[in-house]
């Protein structure tokens, strides 16, 4: 079994294709469609990385990964913020609330591969 990554994306089309690539690409996914099911599931379950919308219903990306990385039982797990928000402000935000990378949709295999491996030891 390969690592486990946590997607947490509401909209359907995205959670699909973020999903095919990763099982191509040799992963285990677990899936959550809002912020708060996310950061629930974080805990219960604790993936390898996590790949965090932004911009979702209940609680937010920001929010939700804030709520990760202070927690003593979730802050070590990767999260990385997918989203259509490409400007530098919204990246700046995400790191400071503990984003550990920041890929702007629409993306391809290679880029969110890419930002994938830089975290997770092969």
């Amino acid at each position: 079994m390969g690592k486990i990554i946590l997607i947490v994306e509401d909209d359907p089309k995205s959670m699909t294709l973020t999903k095919d690539i990763l099982k191509v690409s040799g992963f285990t996914t677990l899936e959550a469609i809002d912020g708060q099911q996310g950061v629930d599931m974080a805990k219960t379950s604790k993936p390898d990385l996590i790949l965090m919308d932004v911009m979702m219903p209940k609680k937010d990306g920001y929010q939700a990964c804030a709520d990760i990385k202070t927690d003593p039982m979730t802050k070590k797990i990767p999260v990385v913020m997918l989203t259509a928000l490409g400007y530098q402000l919204n990246e700046a935000l995400a790191r400071r609330l503990g984003a550990d990378g920041y890929v702007t949709k629409p993306f391809n295999r290679e880029q969110l591969i890419r930002a994938i491996s830089s975290l997770l030891p092969a």
